[in-house]
């Protein structure tokens, strides 16, 4: 009995933190270790010595951590499991229970975990419940909060048959309801029946897990010429080389994948080889031949669980060297897994370079420029050169006739 009531006084002293902080309901009347209440109800003592405010009185801690570091706001990380502890109290005065005025019936404890933290959360919360058929209020309430920093969302999974009671009677230790989680599960001292007197001796908190489970997978393709041993993301081959494709999917997560579809699209020049497929897994660890559909809409290759794989080969050609063009020719190839948390792809490479004969390039002739000839003099014409100098002649006449007869008049004055 000392060494019980030492380890509920260790793991309720290492959460105490103030209520006020965190959210709780519903507000209510508050009690003290000297004046408790005078009818059933729980959770309303504010001076508790070895749990501080009992309206505070859900926290969480990573399973691999010790009870002092209980936390009232977590962190989450992938595969990890977390343990969640709610405190339960009585706060009737314990000489009520007599008379079974302080005796509380139908008492239960309950919990909502959230179905799915989201990546970038800090806020998800988690609830539990502490109430009776007889308590007032008929039910509190306190919360926890989860945050994902992970890349990914994460689910949370309760952990069947991880309820546990810690008392001072005859149930501790008891493995309690997977209802916990869903309609409830009920508390109680000397057997598990909803009856628990009031005061602190009659105390006592409950345990469950919750596991954070991340799907996730990968998916890899490579290739290789036919009859060498390295298995490449890329590869140099010649026309009508065959090829080796192999596809590796795994499941990295930590939830199980059922009914993972591979699908392989193949680049033009890149024939497949039919009957050529086979599917190497935990269940067919020489392999088995599969359908050639692996081109054809994709394949089923079952169920895994994290941490299996599977490996998917199949054979192709490269085309004849008229089907390409010339210079490089680059043929890339893409398989894609699709589950039912989501597709990924990835895809490898074949180049093919044809050479090509190019006929030299002739320049054009480009015919001499002449330059056009300047003459020195004007043409001849005829007629209308005989009518400008018979108009010159003329002039001139006239010219001389003037002179004279301006001579003439000269002389006679």
């Amino acid at each position: 009995m000392k060494k019980l009531t030492l380890i509920l006084t260790m793991v309720a002293s290492a959460i105490i933190i103030p209520a006020t902080l965190f959210a709780w309901g519903p507000d209510r009347p508050t009690y003290t270790i000297a004046n408790p209440a005078d009818h059933v109800t729980f959770n309303s003592i504010t001076d508790n010595p070895s749990h501080g405010d009992e309206r505070n009185f859900v926290q969480v801690r990573d399973a691999n951590s010790g009870n002092e570091t209980y936390v009232d706001q977590i962190s989450l990380t992938s595969g990890h499991e977390y343990v969640v502890y709610v405190y339960y109290h009585n706060n009737a005065a314990s000489n009520l229970n007599a008379s079974g005025v302080g005796i509380a019936h139908g008492a239960y404890v309950k919990a909502e975990i959230p179905a799915v933290v989201v990546n970038g959360s800090n806020d998800t919360k988690a609830v539990g419940y502490v109430g009776a058929s007889d308590a007032t209020p008929g039910v509190v309430w306190d919360d926890i909060s989860f945050s994902n920093t992970t890349g990914g969302d994460i689910a949370l999974r309760y952990v069947p048959s991880s309820a546990t009671i810690h008392n001072w009677g005859t149930t501790n230790g008891q493995t309690m309801s997977d209802n916990i989680v869903t309609t409830g599960a009920s508390l109680g001292y000397n057997a598990l029946d909803g009856i628990l007197p009031g005061c602190n001796e009659y105390a006592g908190y409950v345990t469950f897990r919750v596991k954070a489970d991340q799907p996730n997978f990968t998916i890899t393709k490579e290739i290789r010429v036919a009859g060498s041993t390295a298995w490449s993301k890329t590869v140099v081959a010649k026309a009508g080389d065959n090829l080796e494709y192999r596809i590796q999917y795994i499941n990295t997560g930590t939830t199980d994948q059922n009914n993972v579809v591979i699908v392989d699209v193949l680049p033009a020049n890149i024939s497949y080889v039919n009957g050529s497929t086979t599917l190497k897994n935990a269940s067919n660890p020489n392999g088995k031949s599969v359908s050639d559909n692996l081109h054809l809409g994709g394949i089923n290759i079952g169920n895994y669980t994290a941490g299996s794989n599977a490996y998917i080969k199949y054979n192709a050609r490269v085309a004849s060297t008229d089907a390409l063009v010339c210079g490089t020719n680059t043929l890339t190839n893409t398989a894609e897994a699709q589950t039912n948390n989501g597709s990924k792809k990835d895809s490898a490479v074949v180049t093919v370079t044809k050479t090509c004969v190019v006929p030299p390039v002739v320049p054009p002739v480009v015919p001499p420029v002449v330059p056009p000839v300047t003459p020195t003099e004007l043409p001849h014409t005829g007629a209308s050169e005989d009518i400008l100098a018979f108009l010159g002649l003329g002039t001139m006449v006239t010219s001389t006739g003037y002179y004279l007869a301006s001579r003439r008049a000269l002389l006679t004055r």
